[in-house]
């Protein structure tokens, strides 16, 4: 269900969308019925608006990915690269469900995802801006405005989740000139049901990632549970499976190239409507000092892990969310060299700059983009300023030591007054938090990775250091990584906070407790405590800068583009979103054509017999007994002089997609499943800043390869018995 004020018509407006470019809020959907019918999507748009109908009511998130429903017994179909972490939880040396895959062939087999795992159904969206912003006194101080935003949101946070079933949080569109309340029935009880081995669902490995073409199976299925009244519940051998409104129909004929196509999920974050200014700093500064510390922490756990099975099983799923991270800013720093968004940028503001100019009743927006300027960069100071203390608190243990120490302070204050974060609320996440690092955290890797960072931070200026930090850990200039972990090792033998039940015993303490503990690593979570509260303000101030000026700045973004018949959509906030395109391969350098399918013959063409191009031999056993019956296809419309022949594996979208969008659903006309969006071509990475029609490709695994590994590999008929498969 959708709420909206009517007053912002610039933000509703009908407008023509160039190519296939836009992160679309469901309520605007039906400002592009043209556009939609023209790719061939039939699914009414006030349906796509629509969260209480198919096939809206269907997409779900993780937190971090998305996912879709596919049965009425509450299974979910997401990445397998999304189910990492279930999958590694469940995992040993001994029984390493990463390397061999797992199927639950009856629902009491099915292994709890972990204490942390949810699913999320959004139920409604509520334009809320007039009582998050609209009342604000003309004359605020930078910090008193986010405190007076930051407590309008906890109190329409606190009205919506008046019924614990519901997670609710007040949300930023267009940069804080807008405010949308979201409310989520949130599915407490998440069990891996089905995940095919490593070598489908991450074949190629990080070697792969972004490239293409791309032969990956990234699937893998879990079920939400809720109590037998029906309602969401913490994990229950007697609870029963959810049983959602709708679930996705699953077309077993796919697309072909050119059809249009659908695609819903929960895109991280954007940045298309950022200065150019904040362009070159994360090329000149940002992006190349989070490479370097990723590859070092990346270089660390697998030198561990080599030596260590278990080691390289319990951070898994660390590194791996490291080396995508890696990748992409990588790719990202290659996409600027390629393509010039900073110039692009300029020339945006330029003629920005000169429309405002052109009309003196647009003076009102004169002011807006230096305003902008001044305040990013004393952004920009702050994020340099805090960079290398930052990571100097890299260990999983003082964070867990910082974090509960904060919610103790926290807890002094009445819970409507308390950071978001740590209120009431919360503490289940937090249980689940600290239950989930015995699952992945080892004392000798992460003394490692921290004195590694700590060495880093040493060698920076003075200014860059903070006194309470050395003093605590008995830091001085010069000391190597060696040294500090020679001084830092003891800690971890005489900490309480190296067990789940040592942490959660913390939960409950007060600050005079923390205050006269001997733990070394609560000592020095309390000892810098105070500098890390000055800090916040420091940074909540600016962040009340950019409230006042960023919202000012887009309005005037608006009225330009709108005045061009431009696109105008929020920039990606990890809500739900709908972007739509069609199948289509592109121009991946001079005289280089990339077609928008790959195949399972080409899959095994490129197996190797060691590394992370492995296959299963029941795969290629499968195929070259030609079993796949329904799912082989000769042609495909995307290359008639060279016919298909195979079972589709990957294929290319013009899609509008970025991080989080990972599981979304990719569905045909109708709004039937047909796909799973998994990555971007490595040529698309640089889309978070600017949108490149010619170019920019999402990549999905097809769902006939999904449909065919569970029929033919797997043998995972009890699964497709639950799904709604149709073929027209």
């Amino acid at each position: 269900m959708y709420k909206y004020a009517l007053f912002p018509a610039a933000l509703l407006c009908s407008v023509a969308a160039v190519a296939d470019e836009g992160q679309w809020q469901p309520y605007q959907l039906p400002q592009l019925q043209q556009q939609l019918s023209a790719r061939g999507i039939s699914v009414p748009a006030a349906d796509l608006a629509d969260l209480s109908k198919y096939p809206m009511n269907a997409i779900v998130s993780l937190g971090y990915c998305s996912a879709s429903f596919v049965s009425p017994q509450g299974l979910v179909v997401t990445n397998h690269h999304c189910a990492y972490g279930a999958i590694q939880q469940n995992s040993t040396a001994e029984n390493n469900l990463i390397a061999n895959g797992f199927l639950a062939k009856t629902q009491t087999e099915e292994l709890p995802a972990g204490p942390s795992e949810r699913l999320y159904v959004t139920e409604l969206v509520e334009d809320v801006t007039a009582k998050v912003s609209g009342a604000l006194p003309a004359k605020l101080t930078d910090l008193a405005r986010f405190e007076a935003i930051e407590n309008n949101r906890k109190q329409l946070i606190q009205a919506c989740e008046s019924d614990a079933n519901y997670r609710c949080n007040v949300v930023s569109f267009h940069h804080g000139l807008q405010f949308f309340l979201i409310k989520q029935l949130m599915i407490q009880d998440v069990r891996l049901v089905y995940a095919p081995s490593e070598s489908v669902g991450n074949f190629g490995g990080d070697i792969d990632n972004y490239e293409y073409p791309r032969h990956t199976g990234d699937y893998s299925f879990l079920r939400g549970y809720v109590g037998k009244d029906g309602k969401p519940a913490p994990f229950s051998k007697d609870n029963v499976p959810y049983q959602p409104k709708f679930h996705l129909k699953i077309n077993a004929n796919g697309v072909k190239a050119g059809d249009g196509i659908l695609l819903a999920g929960y895109p991280g974050q954007t940045s298309r409507y950022r200065l150019a200014e904040e362009i070159a700093f994360a090329r000149d500064w940002q992006y190349p000092a989070s490479v370097t510390t990723f590859s070092q922490m990346i270089q660390t756990i697998d030198e561990f892990g080599a030596k260590d099975p278990a080691l390289q099983v319990r951070y898994a799923s660390v590194v791996k969310g490291y080396n995508n991270r890696m990748k992409k800013m990588q790719g990202l720093l290659d996409g600027f060299k390629v393509t010039d968004i900073h110039a692009i940028k300029q020339q945006q503001q330029q003629e920005l700059a000169a429309w405002i100019a052109a009309d003196s009743s647009r003076k009102v927006h004169q002011k807006a983009l230096a305003a902008l300027k001044e305040v990013v960069s004393a952004e920009q100071q702050y994020q340099q300023q805090t960079w290398y203390f930052d990571n100097a608190k890299r260990s999983d243990l003082l964070k867990a030591a910082q974090d509960l120490y904060r919610l103790a302070q926290e807890r002094q204050k009445p819970d409507a007054e308390r950071e978001l974060g740590y209120q009431q609320r919360d503490l289940k996440m937090w249980q689940g938090r600290l239950k989930r690092l015995d699952t992945s955290f080892a004392p000798t890797v992460d003394l490692a990775l921290w004195s590694q960072q700590l060495a880093v931070y040493l060698q920076q200026k003075p200014d860059l250091r903070i006194k309470a930090l050395d003093d605590a850990l008995g830091l001085v200039p010069g000391m190597t990584a060696a040294q500090i972990s020679a001084t830092l090792q003891p800690w971890y033998n005489s900490t309480t906070l190296g067990s789940s039940d040592g942490r959660l015993a913390w939960l409950d303490k007060t600050p005079a407790e923390f205050a006269a503990s001997k733990d070394p690593f609560i000592k020095a979570a309390v000892a810098v405590y105070q500098q890390q509260i000055a800090l916040e303000q420091q940074q909540k101030a600016i962040q009340g800068a950019l409230l006042n000026t960023r919202p000012a700045y887009m309005q005037a973004v608006i009225a330009f583009n709108q005045s061009k018949g431009k696109p105008v959509y929020p920039d990606a906030n990890s809500t739900l979103r709908i972007t739509y395109g069609h199948v289509d391969g592109y121009p991946a350098a001079d005289g280089v054509y990339k077609t928008p399918f790959t195949s399972v013959r080409g899959m095994i063409a490129k197996q190797q017999p060691t590394g992370v191009f492995q296959l299963p031999a029941k795969l290629v056993q499968a195929y070259q007994a030609k079993q796949y019956d329904g799912y082989f296809y000769a042609d495909l419309g995307a290359t008639p002089a060279l016919p298909f022949n195979s079972v589709p594996l990957n294929f290319l979208s013009s899609a509008d997609t970025t991080g989080g969008n990972s599981g979304s659903a990719v569905m045909n006309g109708k709004g039937e499943l047909i796909g799973l969006n998994f990555d971007s071509t490595y040529e698309s990475i640089s889309k978070d800043w600017y949108f490149n029609p010619a170019i920019t490709r999402a990549i999905h695994v097809d769902i006939r390869f999904v449909l065919w590994m569970m029929q033919y590999v797997d043998g995972a008929q009890n699964l497709l018995d639950e799904m709604t498969i149709v073929r027209n």
